[in-house]
Order: structure tokens, then C-alpha cells, then sequence
């Protein structure tokens, strides 16, 4: 039986130290998340490298340092804790970002190598932020207040990207802008020495038998790895819009005869902003339609609308590619639900690991998608033709993800997996 709040009682939840904390370790974890992307270009040309095909390198190693950070977080919450994780993860990406900010002074002909290196090791930091926080959130808030409290979580955290092409822009050294980011994780990190564990895995810690993090449970259950499979799905389309249309944007307004240079920063931002507005609002259309299922499909849908129009639309000024950019990003900020449906589908045991690993195995598929953009790009000669095929490819998966993955809303999650 569902419980009822009085007002008092959701604020008190809502801004509980679990959720501001892992709001503020997610608005950092997107901040650095997004910066290679934004200073891709300047920072780059400073070091003497090609932005194209230097650029899609790094952020390739990112993406698998994510990847790898995702598999190792999320053992490490279910086996350790979460809050293990939050500090830990913290500690690896600012420091990471910080040795960033060092390499204009680095005179050495590896730069490039550096770089990569720097930024696959942020990579594996930034893995654990969303799971450990998500997961946390989750299992310290009563089932009927999860999906508010985890939206409130993404809505301020997506600000981070915002924050980030605010920061580059005002700033104007792209250098600075990574020891602000290492600053901000550093000084999150004694922020996060008064939090607590989870009741909930406090209380299943007792139990001694129960297999924590084991990777080999999702082998183990047919039903349980395509549930798994699926969780994976629900996010696919993300990176494919960041990763490809607002990365890329200027690939895709040279492509439609713009004669201004689209700025990939500035369409990053506004996705960001539309992510932040989305992933506020999942949380009140999931509670609204009593489903995080629906609200996912819904959602995905209206985006789909916004991926045709970039595509195929007849717009030739910016204005229209950033204003579309929102419009995606609005639409794709399911993407705290995508981890919360994610967590809620598995035991406690399992929770951390699914949480981790499902968002950065997502991020960690940029990797398939860029190759899968750029070898359809090449055969094709055409970036719109080949945008639009990748964009079907993905969205057909996540469509058949949602449609027939199992609903959770306010589920019961003192469970395990056996």
C-alpha cells in the first residue's frame, strides 16, 4: 500500500543529505564528463594535434576508461558499500582532470599519447559517480519518493554541462577550466564524509552467503541477463544525441549547406539544458503515469520527432540546430529514470554493479556508434544518410527495450538475487 507525505515530510526527503550530495557529485561528474568535448577543438590545436582525428581518439579512450570504471565501480559498491565508490571514483577524476590542466606546460613529443592516458583514467573515475548516487538515493528514500529524488539528482546535476561551456567560454583557457573541475571534485570530496551508508545495505550485509557483485549472476539466469540487456538498451539513443548530433554538429551543419560554423560547445549546452529540464520532470511524469516504463517510452518518442527534424528538416541557421538540440535533449532526459528502472529491476546484492555498469556500458557503446557513424559516413559520403541510419539502428533496440521490459514503479527492493 502506497504511503502519503504531508508536504514537511517530502521536502525533508527530498533534501536529505543523500540526494544534495549526489546531486552536487553528479553536476561535477557531468562537468568533466562533457569538458574534453567542449575544448576538444582549442585545446588540441594549443598542443599541436588535428582535432578530428586526435579528438575522436580521446574521447574513444574516455569512453573505455568509462567503460572499465563501470564493470570495477559497481563490484566495488555491492561488494565495499557506496559510499566506497563515491569517494573513490571522486578522488581518480579530479585528480585526472588536474594533471590535465598541466599539459600545455608538458613539452614532450608524447603529448598526444598523455592526453589520451589522462583522459581514459578520468574515464574510469567518472564511471562510478551516477550508479554509486543513484543507488544510494534510491535504497535511503521511501519507493514512493525514488523517482523524485532521483530526478532532482539529474535535473541539477545535468547543469554541470552548462556549467562547463559557461566556464570555457568565460574563462577563455581551456587549461583552467580543467583544474576547476579537479577543484570542485576535491572539495566535494570532504563534503562527502558525512554520509552514511544505506540502511538497506547495511541491513543485508549480515547475510554472509549472498553472492555481492558477482558478475557471474547475470550468467547464471537466462531472465535475468536479457533483463539485464535490456537495461542496457533503454540508453542507447543518449550518446548516439550527444555523442553524434551535438558533438558532430558541425559535420551535420556544413552537411545542410549552413554557411555559419556551428559551434559543437554551444550545442552540447543546450542539450544539456533540455536534459536538465527532462530528467527534472521524468520523475513527476513517471509518478503522474504510476510507470517509469511509460515515461521512458513517451519520452524517447518525442525525441525521435526532434532526431528528424535535425536530420531532414529545411532550417539552414543555427539558431534552429541549437534550438532542436534542446528540443533532443528534453526529450532524452529519461536518462536518471533509464538508471533507476535499471536499479530497481535487480536485488541489493546485484543493485550497485546494475546501476554502475548499465549508464557507462551505455556511455561505453560511443564507441560502436562513433565507428558504426564514420564507416557508414565513408561508404555513403553523405553524414545525413549516415546519421540517419545509426539513428534507426539505435532507436529500434532502445523501442524494443522499453516496450517489453518489466515495470518497477515503487517497487519493493529488500531483495536479492540468488
Amino acid at each position: 500500500m502506497a504511503r502519503t507525505f504531508t508536504r514537511k515530510q517530502k521536502i525533508n526527503y527530498l533534501f536529505s543529505l543523500p540526494v544534495v550530495i549526489a546531486a552536487l557529485g553528479y553536476f561535477v561528474d557531468i562537468y568533466d564528463l562533457l569538458l574534453f568535448g567542449i575544448v576538444r577543438v582549442p585545446s588540441l590545436v594549443d598542443l599541436g594535434l588535428d582535432p578530428d582525428t586526435t579528438g575522436i581518439t580521446i574521447l574513444n579512450w574516455q569512453m573505455f576508461g568509462i567503460l572499465l570504471g563501470g564493470i570495477l565501480w559497481g563490484m566495488l559498491g555491492d561488494k565495499r558499500g557506496r559510499r566506497s565508490v563515491l569517494f573513490g571514483s571522486i578522488i581518480v577524476y579530479s585528480l585526472a582532470n588536474v594533471a590535465c590542466g598541466f599539459l600545455p606546460f608538458m613539452h614532450t613529443p608524447y603529448i598526444g599519447e598523455i592526453y589520451m592516458a589522462l583522459r581514459f583514467i578520468a574515464g574510469i573515475g567518472l564511471a562510478g559517480e551516477v550508479g554509486a548516487g543513484v543507488t544510494l538515493v534510491s535504497e535511503s528514500l521511501p519507493k514512493e519518493l525514488r523517482a523524485l529524488g532521483t530526478s532532482l539528482v539529474a535535473g541539477f546535476g545535468f547543469l554541470g554541462a552548462v556549467f562547463a561551456n559557461f566556464t570555457v567560454e568565460l574563462v577563455g583557457s581551456w587549461h583552467i577550466t580543467y583544474w576547476i573541475g579537479g577543484i570542485m571534485g576535491i572539495a566535494l570530496l570532504f563534503m562527502r564524509a558525512s554520509v552514511y551508508e544505506s540502511r538497506l545495505y547495511q541491513s543485508f550485509t549480515v547475510n554472509k552467503t549472498a553472492l555481492r557483485g558477482n558478475l557471474t549472476l547475470f550468467f547464471t539466469s537466462r531472465k535475468r541477463f536479457l533483463k539485464y540487456l535490456k537495461c542496457l538498451m533503454l540508453a542507447l539513443p543518449s550518446w548516439y544525441l550527444i555523442g553524434i548530433l551535438a558533438m558532430l554538429g558541425n559535420e551535420f551543419g556544413r552537411a545542410k549547406g549552413m554557411t555559419e560554423t556551428l559551434k559543437p560547445g554551444i550545442a552540447i549546452m543546450w542539450l544539456y539544458v533540455g536534459l536538465s529540464v527532462g530528467d527534472f520532470f521524468v520523475g513527476f511524469i513517471s509518478t503522474w503515469l504510476r510507470s517509469g516504463r511509460k515515461a521512458i517510452l513517451y519520452m524517447m518518442l518525442f525525441t525521435i520527432v526532434g532526431v528528424l527534424c535535425i536530420l531532414f528538416a529545411p532550417f539552414k541557421t543555427g539558431d534552429w540546430y541549437y534550438f532542436f538540440c534542446f528540443w533532443i535533449g528534453l526529450g532524452s532526459g529519461y536518462w536518471i529514470m533509464f538508471v533507476t528502472v535499471s536499479a530497481e529491476q535487480f536485488g541489493t546484492n546485484l543493485r550497485a554493479t546494475v546501476a554502475t555498469t548499465a549508464p557507462n556500458f551505455a556511455r561505453g557503446f560511443f564507441i560502436v556508434i562513433s565507428f558504426l557513424y564514420t564507416s557508414f559516413r565513408e561508404l555513403s559520403d553523405s553524414v545525413i544518410l549516415s546519421g540517419a541510419v545509426v539513428g534507426a539502428t539505435v532507436y529500434a533496440c532502445s523501442l524494443y527495450a522499453v516496450i517489453t521490459i518489466p515495470e518497477t514503479y515503487a517497487k519493493n527492493l529488500d531483495f536479492i538475487e540468488e
